[in-house]
Order: C-alpha cells, then structure tokens, then sequence
C-alpha cells in the first residue's frame, strides 16, 4: 500500500514538472544561470541553464521576483517590484501582526493609523510614520492624509511645547509661494529663538545662531538689522551674541 502511495506521488511529481516544462521554455541566451518570471504569478520564477529549465522557484511568502535583470536572483518587497499584469500571488502564510510573512503592512491595531509593520519571517516590527502622515497600505508607505486612501484616519497633533506653542491649522506658503513642509515661527518674546512645525504637526524649539535674529519674512536667520524690532538685540556689537534686552 505504502509502495502505491509513494508511487503515485512520484507520477504527480513528474507530471508537475512535466507540465511547467511545457508552459515555461527558457529563452535562448548565454547565461549560465538566468532567472525568468511567470507570466501571472508574480512571486513565481524559473532558474535557466543554459536555455534549459532547471527548478520553478517561489520568493519568500509575501516577497515578489524582481525580473529587471535576467542574470540576478532577487526577490523584494512590492515597494520595489512592479508586477504589472503578474497579479496571482501563492497561498499567505500569516502570523500574529503579519497577513504574510514578509512585507509591508498596516498595524495590526485598526485604530493606529500613523504606525505600521514590516513584517520579516513572520514577525511584525512596528516602526512610525513621520509626524502628520499615515500609513497607507495601497501603496505600502506613509502619505499625507489628503492623499491617503484611508478615510476612516485622522490625525491628531502633538502635545503643546512647555510654553504653549503648538502648531497651527494650516500650511503655510513660502516666499517661492509654495508651502513649507517644515514651517517656522517665530518666537513671542525673543528675536533669537523660532518654532519649527515638522511636518506641520510636531513643534519643537529652534534657535538662531549667536549675532543674528529670526526673520520671519524670510522663513531664516538674519542680520539683526534686516529684522524690524530686532535691531538692537545684542546691544551695541551684535556679534557678540549677548543680548542687550532682558525680560
């Protein structure tokens, strides 16, 4: 019984091999080994010796074949492969946090929208997305939310700094007339010091360097002369970086 078993297994076997030896013929080239894609499966390839077939290969689950050079075995994420018409995908092999096992994913938790996972061998490492975009998993990277196919996300700005700045609703446009990815402020009560909005959203404290000023005309740093206001900031001898007012 055992023998039939076996025996049957190896005539499906050849005939598997049979029948990709059929469907897939290796071009003709002067590799000695050479890596062909499938016609519509996107993680499945062919290793060519010589123009004959040796082995049908499948990427690691969630990773796809990379058929930009034929003379190069590589599989990647879908963020560097383009499938195009290739669109099967072998059977998932998920892990807790992980649809598949390799690959960029959103998290787990469907309430965080500004985090996701990269899953490596089945194991999901959360890492975040810069202040004020979210993960977008149409095309495995963060966006800004206005471009993100996710409508069921908001975010949500940064605690206020510790003297009650935080950044305001809005973008902000340049001299140029574009708007600043990383807009400035400056500072209520000293010429020196500004804010910066990374990403709009994070505050954190900025400071010019010593004998100049903020400009916020300008969005930089500048000569205290050129700042209205700020003239005289450092007394006398503005390069000497000692302010002349105090609070």
């Amino acid at each position: 019984m055992a023998c039939s078993i076996l025996a049957s297994l190896l005539v499906l076997s050849l005939i598997s091999l049979a029948q990709s030896q059929v469907a897939f013929k290796c071009p003709v080239d002067k590799l000695k080994n050479s890596y062909y894609p499938d016609s519509i499966q996107c993680d499945l390839y062919y290793h060519c010796s010589d123009g004959q077939l040796v082995e049908e290969k499948l990427c690691p689950d969630g990773l796809l074949f990379d058929d930009s050079n034929p003379a190069h075995e590589r599989c990647d994420t879908n963020v560097n492969v383009e499938c195009g018409e290739r669109t099967e995908l072998q059977e998932p092999k998920p892990t807790k946090g992980c649809p598949r096992a390799n690959g960029f994913f959103r998290h787990y938790d469907e309430k965080v929208c500004d985090k996701f996972v990269n899953c490596v061998d089945g194991v999901p490492n959360e890492l975040p997305c810069p202040p004020g975009l979210i993960y977008d998993d149409s095309v495995s990277s963060c966006a800004w939310p206005s471009e993100n196919t996710r409508k069921d996300c908001t975010v949500t700005k940064k605690d206020t700094l510790t003297d009650g700045f935080s950044c305001p609703d809005g973008e902000v446009m340049g001299p140029n007339g574009r708007p600043l990815p990383h807009p400035t402020f400056p500072h209520p009560e000293d010429c020196q010091k500004f804010y910066i909005c990374r990403n709009g959203v994070q505050a954190q404290y900025g400071s010019c360097p010593a004998g100049s000023v903020y400009n916020e005309e300008s969005f930089k740093c500048d000569e205290p002369e050129n700042v209205p206001g700020c003239e005289n900031w450092f007394g006398e001898d503005n390069s000497t970086g000692d302010k002349k007012n105090s609070n």
